[in-house]
This record gives C-alpha cells, sequence and structure tokens, in this order.
C-alpha cells in the first residue's frame, strides 16, 4: 500500500513522517500481508534546497527514508520510492505539478539512485502522476508549455541508469497517472529491461470500469510488467477496489491501495482507523483481499 506524509511534512515544517515510522508501526502494516509499500517522496527535501526546513531537509530527510527503507526491508516488505512533490528554479515544492522539472529531478533521482543501487528491493517510481502535457512531452520533456523545462521519463530513466543502478523503474501514465493509451507507443528506452508501467486508477477515474480495463490497461499488461500504484474508493466502501484487485489479479499485475494513513476513508480515502491497523470501511477490503491470495 502506500505511506503518505514524507511528501509533504517536511516541507510544511513540522516533521519527517505524519504518523509512526517506527517498527511497531511497519509491522502492522505487514500484519495485512502486504509485501510493498510506496513512500512518496519531496525533491526540494531530498535535496535539501530552495530554503527547505534545514531540520527536516537534506541529510536529515535522506537518512530518515533510508532507516525506514531498512525497517520495511527488515519485515520482508519491499519499497517504491516516487517522486511526488516537485518544483522548478527556486521554489519549493508544495505540491503536484504537471510533469518533472529539468532543474533538479535528473539531480533527485541521480542521489536516489546512488543510495539505493545496490539494493533490488527497492524501486523507483520516476513521477506520480504526470497530467495536462502531450505524450511527447511525457517520454522527451523539454517546452511543455507548463511554464518550466520539463524533463521527460527518458530523462529521468538516464538520470538513474547513469549511476549504474539496475532497481526496476515505473514509468506512470498521463493523465493522473490513469491514461495509459500511449504508453506502448512512447515507451522510453531502458538499457536494463527493468521498467515498468505504473498505472493510477480510483472510482471516479475515466477508465474505472472493467470494460475500459480490458480495452485501454490489458494491452500494456500484456506487454511489460504493470504496477497499480494507486487505487481506491472514495465512497467509503471497497466495490471498486474489490473488482480492480480481481482483474489485475487476474492478469498477473501488482497493485498498492491508497493509504496507509488515518484520515477520511471517503475523501482521502484512507485505509486504517489507527497506526496499529484497524481497517476502515474501505480497508477491509484491501485486507481481505491480500488475506485470501497471500
Amino acid at each position: 500500500m502506500d505511506r503518505s506524509g514524507t511528501e509533504y511534512a517536511c516541507i510544511q515544517g513540522w516533521g519527517l513522517f505524519d504518523g509512526p515510522s517506527d517498527d511497531a508501526s511497519v509491522a502492522a502494516i505487514a500484519s495485512w500481508k502486504a509485501d510493498v509499500v510506496r513512500v512518496p517522496l519531496n525533491e526540494t527535501c531530498w535535496l535539501g534546497i530552495n530554503g527547505a526546513p534545514a531540520q527536516y531537509s537534506g541529510q536529515v530527510y535522506r537518512q530518515a527514508i533510508v532507516d525506514y527503507v531498512g525497517r520495511l526491508n527488515a519485515h520482508g516488505m519491499a519499497a517504491v520510492l516516487d517522486l511526488h512533490w516537485s518544483a522548478p528554479g527556486t521554489a519549493k515544492a508544495t505540491g503536484q505539478q504537471q510533469m518533472a522539472d529539468a532543474d533538479h529531478a535528473p539531480d533527485f533521482w541521480r542521489s536516489v539512485a546512488t543510495t539505493f543501487k545496490g539494493n533490488s528491493s527497492v524501486l523507483f517510481d520516476l513521477y506520480n502522476e504526470p497530467h495536462d502535457i502531450s505524450w511527447a512531452c511525457w517520454r522527451d520533456g523539454g517546452d511543455c508549455g507548463t511554464g518550466y523545462q520539463v524533463a521527460g521519463m527518458q530523462d529521468l530513466i538516464d538520470a538513474v541508469r547513469g549511476t549504474g543502478a539496475t532497481n526496476i523503474v515505473l514509468a506512470t501514465g498521463n493523465g493522473w497517472g490513469g491514461d495509459l493509451t500511449g504508453w506502448l507507443a512512447n515507451k522510453p528506452a531502458d538499457p536494463t529491461g527493468n521498467l515498468a508501467a505504473g498505472w493510477h486508477m480510483y472510482d471516479f477515474g475515466g477508465c474505472a470500469t472493467l470494460s475500459c480495463f480490458d480495452t485501454q490497461i490489458a494491452p500494456v499488461s500484456a506487454t511489460v510488467p504493470l504496477v497499480a500504484g494507486e487505487f481506491g474508493d472514495t465512497d467509503c466502501n471497497h466495490d471498486f477496489s474489490d473488482q480492480t484487485m480481481n482483474w489485475l489479479d487476474s492478469h498477473g499485475d501488482s497493485y498498492l491501495g491508497w493509504a496507509w494513513n488515518t484520515f477520511d476513508c471517503g475523501r482521502f480515502p484512507a485505509l486504517i482507523k489507527d497506526y496499529s491497523g484497524t481497517p476502515t470501511a474501505y480497508g477491509e477490503g484491501l485486507r481481505a483481499h491480500l488475506a485470501s491470495v497471500r
């Protein structure tokens, strides 16, 4: 599942994680039979630039992530590190952008890849949710009408591979991660072959039916590994999640539910009521499903 907090707490100046990050809290995630946790990262905090709060950025932030990944791995779970919040120029990363910025994102990934390149239980999700850009921009970057120079997926893969890292990388689709219609035609080159497609889908998304899955998602799944990096219901139920997980299982794909946080089970949506792992009505679906397939 996804563990939100490390993308925003640092830049807002009040912490590193939102909620506990100790061994007991990681054991609670593992108790659901999860085998991978996605950790959203903040570009400004990781690099320690642009006036990020010193007590929560740079080496302090990087070490906190290294330690957390170590705890996840110790409990038998892989980690997906995701560039979630970024910002160009001298701006702080206080939210999502249309696509990664050329100013800092390649440096971010060179640093992350150098840090974790010896650990095959760490995957790199190159950019959280590209949106409102062309597929050419998604792949190649450049001047995309975003107001800043974009680093495309190819630039980010090149940054990772330039360090010698062979970790699996995820290139998440366009349209807030929900559109994979141009993925195969714009597939970036990866000399290692360790490239997967990332996909995000919620019950309100534009491709939230099984027929759309069959038409738009199945061709990608049949060609490259597919990881649903985020999915969920926004009505405190789990009907959509159930059908999505069943479909992904039938196609041999992977998935991570959003999110292991104690916010609202609808709008957020939150899987848990507390960090010992008590599920919300929505979270009950993911917990039961993981128990049934593991």
